[in-house]
This record gives C-alpha cells, sequence and structure tokens, in this order.
C-alpha cells in the first residue's frame, strides 16, 4: 500500500541513427510520432483526456540500431514517464531495459539518487544504502518509518546506511511541503534535532494541519532542545525551499508517482513494504556486497580534506 499519485504506464523508447557506406553519414528516419502515438495508447488504455509527449530521443547505447525514447503520459497534474526502445526503421518497440551484464544492474538508478547532504542514519561507508523517498502527510510512509526507526540499526549496527528524500505529493498533502521544508531547517541544527522532529511528525501527523502547522511546530521545538529562534527563522523564510525542491525534482527524474518508495543500492521496492520483506532483501545485498562491491555508500562519491602532514 502506498501514497499514490500518477498514471499507470509501461515503458517508452525510439529512434536511431545508421551510418552510411565510406564517411557518407545518412540521417535517421523521422520518428513516426503518431503511429507510436497511437500504439502505445492501445498498449497502455490511455484514453483521449490523457496527454502524450515523447520528452527525449537519443541512440541506445547497448542497443545498436535503435533509439531509447522517453515518453510522458499526463492528466492535469499528475504524470507518468517511461521508456521504450525503438528500431530505427519504426517497426520494432521493445519494452523493458537493456542491461549490461558485466555491471550492476542497478546503476543508472544509483547515477539519479544523489544522497549527499540528505539527512541520514547508520554506518559511514556501509556496502548497503537504503535511500527512502517520503512525504510525512502519508499514513503508509508513517509506518514505514515507525518499522525502520525500530528496526534498521538494531538489526544492521554496521550494514546498512539509511538516506531520507522528501516527495510530498502537494495535490493530495496540503502541509506535506511544508513539513518537508521544516525538516529541513531541522536538520541545520544536527542530525539528532532531525530524527527528532521526523519521529515527531509522524506521531502526530493526525493531529496536524496546513493551518495549525506553525503554532504547533513552535510549541514542540523549545520543549525539544533545540532553538527555536533560529528554526522558526529558517521555516518562515523557507531557507530550506530549495533542497526539498531538489529531492522532488530527483524523484521525478526516477520517475516516482508514490511514496513511500525506498531504494536497497538502487532497487526499486515501491509502496510499503514489512520489515521482514526489507530484511530479507537487505541481506541478500548485503551478502551480494561482500564480494560484488559495486554499490553502498562509497560507492558514488567521497568528499575529504586535506590535512597538514598527513598524505
Amino acid at each position: 500500500m502506498f501514497c499514490l499519485l500518477s498514471l499507470s504506464m509501461t515503458l517508452g523508447a525510439q529512434g536511431v541513427k545508421k551510418k552510411a557506406k565510406k564517411a557518407e553519414v545518412v540521417a535517421a528516419p523521422k520518428l513516426d510520432v503518431k503511429k507510436l502515438e497511437e500504439f502505445l495508447r492501445h498498449l497502455n488504455l490511455w484514453t483521449p483526456e490523457i496527454a502524450f509527449e515523447v520528452k527525449d530521443r537519443q541512440p541506445a547505447a547497448l542497443l545498436p540500431g535503435f533509439e531509447e525514447i522517453t515518453v510522458k503520459a499526463s492528466l492535469g497534474e499528475r504524470f507518468a514517464e517511461q521508456k521504450y526502445f525503438v528500431s530505427g526503421d519504426g517497426k520494432t518497440v521493445i519494452k523493458g531495459d537493456v542491461m549490461d551484464l558485466t555491471g550492476n544492474p542497478f546503476t543508472k538508478e544509483n547515477a539519479l539518487i544523489r544522497n549527499v547532504g540528505a539527512p541520514s542514519l547508520g554506518t559511514l561507508g556501509a556496502p548497503v544504502v537504503l535511500s527512502v523517498y517520503t512525504d510525512y502527510q502519508c499514513p503508509y510512509c508513517r509506518e514505514q518509518a515507525r518499522a525502520l526507526r525500530a528496526n534498521l540499526i538494531k538489526t544492521y549496527p554496521k550494514e546498512v546506511r539509511l538516506f531520507v528524500h522528501d516527495f510530498p505529493l502537494e495535490q493530495i498533502h496540503p502541509w506535506a511541503k511544508t513539513a518537508s521544508i521544516a525538516g529541513r531547517c531541522a536538520l541545520l541544527q544536527g542530525e539528532e534535532n532531525y530524527w527528532k522532529y521526523h519521529d515527531w511528525v509522524f506521531d502526530n501527523q493526525e493531529g496536524l494541519g496546513a493551518e495549525t502547522f506553525r503554532g504547533k511546530l513552535m510549541a514542540w521545538a523549545p520543549a525539544n532542545g533545540m532553538d527555536a529562534l533560529q528554526l522558526m527563522r529558517c521555516f518562515d523564510n523557507k531557507e530550506t525551499a530549495a533542497d526539498v525542491e531538489k529531492d522532488i525534482e530527483q524523484g521525478k527524474a526516477l520517475g516516482l508517482n508514490s511514496t513511500p518508495t525506498i531504494y536497497v543500492n538502487g532497487r526499486k521496492l515501491a509502496g510499503s513494504v514489512s520489515w521482514d520483506q526489507l530484511k530479507k532483501i537487505t541481506d541478500v545485498e548485503v551478502k551480494y556486497q561482500a564480494t560484488a562491491k559495486n554499490a553502498g555508500d562509497t560507492a558514488c562519491c567521497s568528499v575529504s580534506l586535506a590535512t597538514p602532514g598527513v598524505k
């Protein structure tokens, strides 16, 4: 179960450039967008009120003779994006992913997930990373958060690191983005204070509202060891709104349309996942990374400062 804001979809794609003999280059045939649209509308049951758009075309790096095409279907504020691979002659459409057998199957997802600067919990350099996209007003996110808080560190004291990303579904949750901005303000006072805030919002979710949120935050903060003046200045000026927007854009790039969504070293788990299910998947990844070493907290990037006298 999950908080959903989107359309049901499949995958989209297209096009290609062909090389002629000698030095002559033959232009790729023009994509018959109308024909592709008719085919995909029938395939996906996209009714006429759903807008169709080809957003991107590029040569398929792992599939010679095909182009990768990103297709967007939208209805008002709701949308979904998918990829297809279409042959150069326009006669063949492949639905699915093309992967490099010698690499990590979730390389593309890991490249899009930017965990640096996000609230975190767990061991620095852990072999397994959980990246959670959440909405503070989503009841399923609340249950997922509670399960993670109760079990994660106790079960994986060194093997897993958790990062939290904001993905408020504003059209159905009027104060979710407000809560995300406040959460990032709490983070500026340290991760310990962020986690206090995180737990408070989810524990009091049913009693919070768009009009009452600020007042309840002001009452809660000083009673829980936070600098209330600094927190409210940050909140009122929306100083962390840009950080929240970055998470939202990141989620859109990943094609998210529901919360909670968890990535386990890039493996997507959409909707509410029980702790038992998540543990089984995490155990598999911990074991796999013992030899693969192609994901985890250090796979993407690292930041270090030069220390005088230390090489």
